[in-house]
């Protein structure tokens, strides 16, 4: 497979990420509107210093609520991501089962507050730290910082459904994410900006719709399409890695997704 054709099937398999993708959100927008909706609940206590400042007059109270609403966030979008799974592999939730996942999720939710208090710290003090020692070795190292959260970022956006679909250890959670990105980082790059636009989009629909759970939802998405590359490659251990046999891969994936015509989408009970 020359370069041409290998950036053709790559547009082509992007296609079919984001059409399923479409379809599984369309299939169940109630479901995933409610689950952001909670999530916007969930943000009202990191919110609350914004909403009432008279309230919050001490530095440290207002950390703390920063803190405590972040952890609540993360735990949330982590049990969210244990629904949504259900939703990729062409099945459907209960909200039964999504508040049991809580139970399992809360691990993860905890990791990535962690993370993302980390990085709020690098990205407003580390790095003005270094870029202000005006000299070389301030700037070689905040521009190290950089690229190292940069990288960060594109990994760990897969952590959550690294977490559901790969194992429950935090650590090997947080291993993979970084192979899977260095493995696919035309890939990372994509979904980066790809969920970056979907949120600048939920906007127009006060976040409920595609909202950080569709977001979710694309991510868990594209890895359980990637898995099937590495799981033929654990069956072929000899064969070449850069041509992967995508269209036998993906018969059953295309089958179960169809098509439909745009009164089909919208109408689906009319066809």
């Amino acid at each position: 497979m020359d370069c041409n054709a290998r950036i053709c099937y790559y547009f082509a398999m992007i296609g079919f990420l984001i059409r399923k993708t479409l379809y599984d959100l369309w299939d169940n927008m109630f479901k995933v509107i409610l689950l952001n909706l909670g999530f916007f609940v969930s943000t009202a206590i990191l919110l609350l210093p914004a909403w009432v400042p008279e309230l919050f007059r001490s530095e440290a109270v207002m950390m703390a609520f920063a803190i405590l609403g972040t952890l609540i966030c993360s735990i949330y979008l982590a049990a969210a991501s244990f629904a949504i799974r259900t939703i990729s592999d062409y099945g459907t939730f209960t909200y039964g089962e999504f508040f049991r996942s809580f139970k399992t999720a809360w691990p993860a939710g905890v990791a990535i507050a962690v993370f993302v208090i980390l990085l709020y710290i690098v990205v407003t003090i580390v790095i003005p730290f270094y870029s202000g020692m005006g000299s070389i070795a301030g700037l070689v190292l905040s521009a190290v910082v950089v690229w190292v959260s940069i990288f960060a970022l594109l990994s760990f956006q897969f952590y959550f459904t690294v977490y559901v679909r790969l194992g429950r250890n935090i650590i090997k959670a947080f291993k993979k994410c970084m192979l899977i990105s260095l493995d696919n980082t035309g890939l990372a790059v994509f979904l980066f900006i790809h969920n970056i636009i979907a949120l600048l989009i939920s906007v127009i629909f006060v976040f409920m719709f595609p909202g950080p759970v569709g977001v979710l939802l694309y991510l868990d998405e594209a890895l359980r399409l990637r898995l099937l590359k590495y799981d033929w490659l654990e069956a072929n251990p000899d064969a070449n890695r850069r041509k992967i046999p995508w269209d036998a891969l993906l018969i059953d994936e295309r089958e179960k997704t169809g098509t439909r015509t745009l009164r089909n989408f919208i109408f689906p009970w009319k066809d």
